[in-house]
């Protein structure tokens, strides 16, 4: 029985806009490890397509969804570490996506919750999207090696341990490599849903993977739930961009401005809507995080 369209447009928004980034931190969780995955990585981050210096990952198991960004950031170290050990950078972040309609901090001490609100592409009240709640977690946060996860038992559907994990070593003294990743595991109900968005309304999206060549010669991307997670993927990565290079409460319509502009580099991937119509709405939905605070 196909699912019903309103149940798909509860569903979707929150299964997109969070699928994946990484599935896993690095197996030795320290600055010697990251920066042994940096030399490993350092061809791939001299050349590839996306004009920046960065991988992009995907892996599509057995229930289970994630991808990898590893990147260089034109940030000193320090000023890394210092944002994003704190939750409340993290709102900052997400806000910027196209789904999220609220993020706000609850509790204090080691473990505060990320309330995260996610909905549709337009100016949605927070009553009608969905909630997913991360705990926060600072793995480390050392002169050399941060390490920061978050962590949700469960979400809408059958969708289940999602993780999002940040990484990161300074390079020299102005760049750091970073490593973000997210994964989450999913049931029957989920799978039926993004079955049913990627025959659909999701059909034509497609990721960054090339996976040969079309019969005019140019490249065929990846589609399907890979394409889903390198999209989400390079959004957040940009997220984090925009973010480090504009990060008081002050530079917030600069940020958003910023964000919209580096996703439209990529345009075939990543266009959803026009640029003044991302601005009001997102200006609207930082009014009602701000009436709420």
């Amino acid at each position: 029985m196909p699912m019903p369209r309103r149940l798909l447009r509860w569903v979707m928004p929150l299964m997109i806009s969070l699928a994946p980034w990484s599935a896993h931190a690095q197996e030795d969780s320290s600055a010697e490890g990251l920066r042994a995955q940096y030399k490993t990585m350092t061809p791939a981050l001299a050349s590839n397509p996306f004009h920046r210096k960065l991988v992009l990952q995907s892996e599509e198991g057995s229930g289970k969804l994630s991808g990898n960004i590893y990147a260089v950031v034109d940030h000193p170290y320090a000023d890394v570490a210092s944002a994003f050990k704190l939750p409340a950078t993290w709102c900052g972040v997400l806000m910027l996506h196209l789904n999220t309609k609220y993020c706000g901090v609850q509790g204090s001490g080691a473990s505060p919750t990320l309330n995260v609100a996610v909905g549709r592409k337009f100016d949605q009240p927070v009553a009608d999207a969905s909630q997913v709640n991360f705990v926060y977690s600072l793995k480390a946060a050392t002169a050399d090696y941060l390490d920061v996860n978050l962590n949700a038992a469960s979400g809408p559907m059958s969708t289940r341990d999602y993780r999002i994990v940040l990484e990161a070593t300074p390079i020299d003294a102005s760049t750091t490599f970073i490593h973000l990743g997210y994964s989450y595991g999913y049931g029957a109900a989920a799978k039926i849903a993004m079955q049913v968005y990627l025959g659909t309304i999701g059909s034509d999206k497609v990721g960054f993977t090339v996976t040969g060549k079309n019969g005019k010669g140019e490249p065929d991307y990846i589609g399907g739930v890979r394409g889903v997670v390198e999209r989400n993927t390079m959004r957040y990565y940009l997220a984090i961009d925009a973010y480090l290079d504009a990060p008081s409460p002050q530079q917030q319509d600069q940020r958003t401005a910023a964000w919209f502009d580096a996703t439209e580099q990529y345009a075939l991937q990543l266009h959803e809507m026009p640029k003044d119509d991302y601005v009001a709405m997102k200006r609207s939905e930082y009014r009602r995080l701000i009436a709420k605070q």
